[in-house]
């Protein structure tokens, strides 16, 4: 810890660990928290109110599943679905798999992308440019993941029917300080209230645990689409404790998909693929590895890189994988090493994670801990359904208490004389924890110290995470290893950390809460916090018109059509209808064509466009139920009439959920 005239020194002596003092509670209300698992692939939103079983939350189509892709393509952002289909024709406005940038910097990015990425001077933020309906952007990855949370928040908004009070969203176990932090800014900015954040596997294990009622001594083997952790844990009476964790925070399907593409493009003869191809490969080998999950061959084909009809199997894509998921393996023997038992003493395996229906990932698992891995509960899902108990127990439901045991993934330290680390709290150190050390000075003329905060296993603080700095000044003069200044770091629940250093003699204290290096300043999250209320306003406007142009569209379309199918046939439609139908369907084009046009005008035009059109619509579609009902049963005709009743109803009203860019 590096001063222009002095260091730290260790008094070796003094050291002390104590739990964290109580936090006042604050009014919540019970049932109104949800959980949320921010995923590398898909993010998914749950509720498990008191006395019910967890649930996921779909959207209008029933997908549970919300592809964690958000594209930039227009003025508005598009996330999901809807931009997963964007990505092909524009990979470097639609952003995918962000949650491995999340909290990182450039340094840090050691994997493949399709992003140019940029970084703030000194900040250390990681920024990615996309090309936003011609206008060049530069955004952090976490705006972007808090683009991810407000849709899911907006789902579960709408099945409790009003806001809700606070949200669990999960982390890797692996995840470090600075991408514990993105995480939470990402939910700052997304307007929810974090009661905490949850390691993945403990969500997991806190998911079996209460379900089955289960006792003894468990391995959480979660392989995501971007990381992978290994964590045992114990369970008994209640207390989820989590005894070590490990693994990688760059390994997971993505890495999976990116080696089944280059063998793909490898024996098409492509030796520089354009980022085109290796995107067109990449999509196609996600989809070969998920249909090689359930059969034992099949057939691939990439229009982009002239590849048609090649059969993939099983045995090459295991071949594929085997070095990958070996090294999970790796870090599975190391986590029960730290955790001090072996593998024969566990009580069970939890698979989590879509990326752990590869069979070959099954059976390596099953090798490896000498029984078969339990997969009771939905491997994508297990995750959000404990993330939603824990939110429903913070909430202030009634639900009988469970206690939480996690742990530091990477132990925290100072730097100390020669650029030693210094370790306060070691890895795997149950949290919340406090630990106190006591440090003195190195020279006489030294009247301040320079706290710097690491963290990581290296022993240089060259090679560690570099999480703070700030300085304590008004030491009193005193010889060498005379002063004595007390520095304590706490660590809450989500493995946030607060460090604070104190002059024992004169009681002089300086506190931080620490922001990591690669996360967003305090004043940027604010800045970003405050637009999402200033703009809300304009927010809700311009969804309102989009969603108003994309009704007299869908409305003007179906009329055209139809009037091109009945022709000229009066008994359908007169003349008179015809042209006073053909007069709302000009107006309609206008006020579409219109920059200045507000959302109650254009959908004026479409509901006056609606009436006029509703007795021809009725007649048609009695003609054409007339004409089919020769040589049908009953059944049948009920059916069809159902259904053409049904059309009907969505033309007279109701809003496309959709928005589709112009």
């Amino acid at each position: 810890m590096s001063n222009t005239n002095a260091t730290l020194h260790d008094t070796g002596a003094l050291f002390q660990i104590a739990e964290p003092e109580e936090r006042a509670p604050s009014k919540r209300r019970p049932g109104f928290g949800i959980g949320i698992d921010l995923g590398t692939t898909h993010s998914l939103v749950a509720l498990a109110p008191e006395g019910s079983a967890p649930r996921v939350l779909a959207d209008a189509q029933d997908r549970p599943l919300l592809p964690s892709v958000v594209a930039y393509t227009g003025e508005e952002p598009v996330v999901g679905a809807d931009a997963v289909a964007q990505q092909e024709e524009h990979p470097q406005a639609v952003i995918s798999s962000v949650k491995r940038f999340m909290g990182r910097g450039l340094a840090d990015i050691d994997f493949t992308h399709p992003y140019t990425l940029d970084v703030d001077e000194g900040a250390g933020v990681i920024r990615i440019e996309v090309d936003s309906a011609g206008v060049k952007r530069r955004l952090s990855p976490v705006e972007v993941s808090a683009e991810i949370l407000r849709v899911l928040r907006d789902r579960a908004s709408a099945e409790l029917g009003e806001e809700i009070d606070g949200v669990v969203i999960t982390v890797p176990a692996y995840f470090d300080d600075a991408q514990r932090q993105a995480t939470r800014d990402a939910g700052r900015i997304a307007g929810l209230n974090v009661y905490r954040l949850l390691a993945e596997p403990t969500a997991a294990a806190l998911a079996y645990g209460l379900d089955r009622g289960g006792q003894g001594l468990f391995a959480v083997y979660d392989l995501g689409g971007g990381t992978f952790d290994i964590s045992i844990l114990r369970l008994r009476d209640g207390v989820f404790q989590v005894l070590a964790t490990g693994g990688d925070s760059a390994l997971g399907g993505d890495d999976f998909d990116r080696v089944i593409a280059a063998h793909l493009l490898d024996e098409a003869g492509i030796t520089e693929p354009t980022l085109h191809q290796r995107d067109a490969a990449r999509i196609a080998a996600r989809t070969a590895k998920e249909a090689l999950s359930a059969v034992s061959s099949t057939t691939v084909s990439i229009a982009a890189c002239g590849i048609g009809g090649v059969e993939l199997r099983r045995e090459t894509l295991e071949s594929l994988l085997d070095p990958l998921i070996q090294r999970t393996i790796r870090a599975c023997r190391r986590t029960l090493r730290d955790a001090g038992f072996r593998a024969r003493e566990l009580d069970g395996v939890v698979l989590v994670g879509g990326s752990t229906r590869v069979p070959r990932v099954r059976a390596l698992v099953e090798e490896t801990f000498g029984r078969p891995p339990l997969t009771d509960i939905d491997p994508d899902k297990v995750v959000a359904y404990g993330a939603a108990i824990q939110a429903d127990i913070l909430s202030g439901s009634a639900r009988e208490g469970v206690t939480l045991l996690d742990v530091v993934p990477l132990s925290l330290g100072l730097e100390t004389m020669g650029g030693i680390v210094e370790k306060i709290i070691p890895r795997n150190a149950t949290i919340p924890i406090s630990a106190r050390q006591v440090f003195t000075n190195y020279s006489e003329q030294q009247t301040a110290m320079q706290i710097h905060v690491v963290q990581g296993e290296r022993e240089l603080a060259s090679d560690c995470r570099s999480l703070a700095r700030f300085e304590l000044k008004g030491i009193p003069r005193l010889p060498p290893s005379m002063a004595r200044v007390e520095v304590t770091f706490q660590l809450d629940a989500d493995a946030l950390l607060t460090v604070t250093a104190r002059e024992l003699m004169t009681g002089t204290k300086q506190s931080v809460e620490v922001k990591p290096t690669y996360g967003l300043s305090e004043e940027e999250v604010d800045k970003l916090v405050m637009e999402s209320y200033d703009f809300a306003s304009e927010d809700y406007s311009a969804r309102s018109l989009a969603e108003a142009r994309v009704e007299l569209g869908r409305v003007a379309l179906a009329v055209r059509i139809a009037l091109e199918e009945v022709g000229h046939l009066k008994d359908i439609v007169t003349a008179e209808e015809r042209a006073a139908i053909e007069a709302a369907l000009a107006d309609g084009d206008a006020i579409m064509a219109r920059k200045d046009a507000d959302g109650d005008a254009i959908t004026a035009a479409r509901k006056a466009l609606e009436k006029l059109s509703e007795p021809f619509a009725r007649r048609r579609m009695e003609r054409a139920l007339l004409a089919g009902m020769e040589g049908r049963s009953l059944f049948d005709i009920e059916s069809a009439l159902a259904a053409e009743e049904a059309e009907l109803d969505e033309r007279r009203g109701g809003h496309s959920a959709e928005i589709i860019e112009d």
